[in-house]
C-alpha cells in the first residue's frame, strides 16, 4: 500500500462511484486480520461497499448443490472449506449467481479442474455459467487506466 499509491487510488474511486463492490464475507475476512488493508478499507470504502448476502440463500443452495454433486472429484475437505461460512468464496460466487448479466467476479485464482483438495473460484464460476476475471483484465473490460 505504501507503494502502490495510484493503484489504491483507482481503487478507491471505483468503489466510490459503485462500479466495483465485494460482500460482506469479504469484509469479515478482511477485517478479521487487524492489519493496513483492514484499516484502508475502514478510512477509504463507502459505507455500501460491501453488500449483505443474506438475500443470496437460494443461490448459496444452488453453489452447495453443485459442489456436494462433484464429491466424486473434491475431497471432503475442500468441499467442506469452500462451503463454510467462515470463508467468503461460495458467497461470492452465490451473490455473483443472484445477479449474472450485471456482476463479474474478479479473482486471482486460475482454474484448476482436475484438482482434488480446493475448490477454485474459476471452476464454481464455469460449472455455473458466471464470468470471472483476473484484476488486469477487470481493468482493461473498464477502460481504466492508472
Amino acid at each position: 500500500m505504501d507503494v502502490a499509491h495510484s493503484f489504491w487510488n483507482k481503487v478507491k474511486q471505483l468503489a466510490d462511484s459503485g462500479i466495483i463492490i465485494s460482500i460482506d464475507k469479504v469484509k469479515e475476512e478482511i477485517f478479521d486480520n487487524h492489519d493496513m488493508l483492514s484499516e484502508w478499507c475502514d478510512a477509504n470504502l463507502p459505507d455500501d461497499f460491501f453488500k449483505d448476502t443474506a438475500s443470496s440463500m437460494d443461490s448459496y443452495r444452488r453453489v452447495s448443490s453443485w459442489v456436494v454433486s462433484r464429491n466424486s472429484q473434491y475431497l471432503p475437505n475442500a468441499i467442506n472449506e469452500f462451503l463454510s461460512a467462515e470463508e467468503a468464496d461460495a458467497f461470492i460466487v452465490a451473490y455473483t449467481l443472484d445477479d449474472p448479466s450485471n456482476r463479474i467476479i474478479v479473482t486471482q485464482e486460475v482454474s484448476e479442474p482436475n484438482r482434488r483438495n480446493k475448490v477454485k473460484i474459476p471452476d464454481a464460476c464455469n460449472a455455473l455459467g458466471l464470468q470471472y476475471v483476473n484484476m488486469m483484465d477487470m481493468f482493461r473490460l473498464i477502460g481504466e487506466t492508472f
